[in-house]
């Protein structure tokens, strides 16, 4: 492997841009895959995230740009991201790495404004960088031609494939000029990343300076037991950020968008310096969101899996799988964030009971042991109430027909006005017949027989006197018969009193 990349064959303004940027060594994958792309070879290359993927194919990109001239609406070069992040982030290396050039560029994501993606591509664009969604969507306006593109980059192959956009490539890459330069990066290898080699490269070479999947030494990966409770794992969690040694940052990932904005919610609320970042958010807050967590004005970044892939902030010091990712292929790229570079970075993984098969599923990938971290007690789950402190949570009812753990006291002073102004409610009036017949019998029977009060509920009772049931009786049939020979008995069978809107006269028609 060369010393520095001045031996890779690419041009002056090309190597003049990297060494003002501090890179004086290319990585492994730069070394290997740049003087293969600089022949025009189409090219396959695996590689661990973090080792510099991007510039091993913008690099080579830009020295074979510097001939030629861009047409309007018909671009020179594509490149296919999975997320609107990665694709900002590649613009960003283009801007980067070709300041000694006058080449084109137009960013072609979601939540942008058309008008003005439309006026870069009417002046006509070197590179254009996009997302399937939105350049199908561009194509279908007549907005851009790709029968004038020279190299096609698929960054993040794999990722491509989880999100469902091999239906869109397809429909792309029937789009461009058969005689074409391929280039194919991912960071695991798998069947449908060879059937895609074989649709879409011819004679690929194959560039893998790493074992598919493998993640790097320089990250110290740790599990931690947890509870399936969310309150008790959301603890467990802000203690050990808390306890991390050497943490400046950390990205903070979950499964799904739901719990990322209640997790980012729930750390603001314990003073955390936290944000959230999940592609329900609109392109803006997403941007906003992660410039500051770039520029350290946010500690912790709270994300689904769309900041899991390629996102190059250096300086990454841990990384927190507050959920174990169902996909084993996604841990990695998860704790790639950290330990880039170089650098060393820590990785801890929150284990509840039901992520065994999970968890099971990563150790099989990684073919590296994980430890689990030594913890001293449990620590106890807390609610926040709404002026931000904490209270120990409520212990949990038994499930029905088991004992119940008996209310606190606060729990019973909090409950009586309530069953006060249950038992002050007036009793339930027994239902009126339903026919003319029965009205007209009620109404005789009560000019006969008085009404008979019913006994106040706070007034005692004569001695003998039976309370009144109330609800649906329960009593033998033999004493429901009894009931029915009685002469006493109120014409409704009951004892309440007759409803006084049945008392009125009521008119009959000859």
């Amino acid at each position: 492997m060369t010393d520095d990349f001045s031996g890779l064959g690419l041009s002056t303004k090309v190597t003049d841009a990297v060494l003002a940027a501090g890179y004086t060594k290319p990585t492994e994958i730069q070394a290997q895959a740049i003087p293969h792309l600089l022949q025009k070879k189409d090219l396959i290359g695996i590689a661990q995230t973090g080792t510099g993927k991007t510039a091993s194919f913008v690099l080579p990109m830009l020295t074979l740009l510097e001939n030629g001239r861009a047409r309007a609406r018909m671009p020179r070069t594509l490149i296919l991201e999975p997320t609107r992040e990665l694709a900002a982030q590649v613009s960003e290396n283009f801007e980067k790495y070709g300041k000694n050039h006058r080449l084109t560029m137009a960013l072609i994501i979601g939540g942008v404004s058309f008008e003005d993606q439309n006026k870069k591509l009417d002046r006509g664009v070197d590179v254009l960088i996009a997302t399937p969604g939105r350049l199908l969507d561009q194509i279908d306006r007549g907005k851009i031609m790709l029968n004038g593109v020279e190299i096609l980059v698929i960054d993040e192959a794999d990722r491509m494939l989880d999100m469902g956009f091999i239906d869109d490539i397809e429909k792309i890459c029937s789009r461009l000029p058969p005689r074409r330069q391929t280039m194919l990066f991912s960071a695991t290898m798998d069947s449908q990343i060879e059937k895609l080699t074989k649709k879409f490269l011819k004679d690929p070479v194959m560039v893998q300076v790493s074992r598919a999947a493998s993640t790097a030494d320089t990250i110290d990966q740790k599990l931690i037991k947890v509870s399936s409770k969310p309150e008790e794992k959301r603890a467990a969690l802000r203690d050990h950020i808390r306890g991390a040694t050497g943490l400046t940052n950390a990205i903070i990932f979950c499964n799904r968008k739901r719990e990322v904005a209640t997790l980012a919610k729930s750390l603001e609320r314990h003073g955390f310096s936290a944000g959230a970042l999940h592609g329900d958010m609109d392109q803006k807050s997403r941007t906003e969101t992660l410039d500051a967590f770039k520029n350290n004005r946010l500690t912790l970044l709270v994300a689904s899996d769309v900041a899991a892939r390629g996102l190059d902030i250096p300086a990454v010091s841990h990384v927190f799988n507050f959920d174990v990712p169902v996909h084993a292929e996604d841990y990695v790229h998860r704790i790639g964030r950290t330990g880039r570079a170089g650098r060393s970075g820590v990785a801890y993984t929150l284990v509840a009971p039901a992520d065994g098969k999970h968890l099971d599923a990563i150790l099989k990938l990684t073919q590296k042991p994980i430890d689990y971290l030594e913890t001293s007690t449990a620590p106890t789950a807390a609610v926040s109430t709404e002026d931000g402190e904490e209270r120990p949570a409520r212990p949990a009812r038994s499930r029905r027909g088991g004992a119940r753990t008996r209310p606190a006291a606060a729990d019973v002073a909090e409950a009586a006005p309530a069953v006060e102004a249950a038992e002050a409610k007036p009793a339930r009036t027994q239902r009126a017949p339903r026919t003319r017949a029965a009205a007209e019998a009620a109404a005789a029977a009560a000019e006969e027989a008085p009404a008979q009060a019913r006994t106040p509920r706070n007034e005692a009772r004569p001695e003998g006197e039976a309370r009144p049931q109330r609800g649906r009786s329960r009593r033998p049939a033999a004493s429901a018969e009894a009931d029915d020979n009685s002469d006493d008995k109120s014409p409704f069978g009951s004892e309440g009193p007759i409803p006084a809107f049945l008392l009125r006269p009521t008119r009959i028609a000859s």
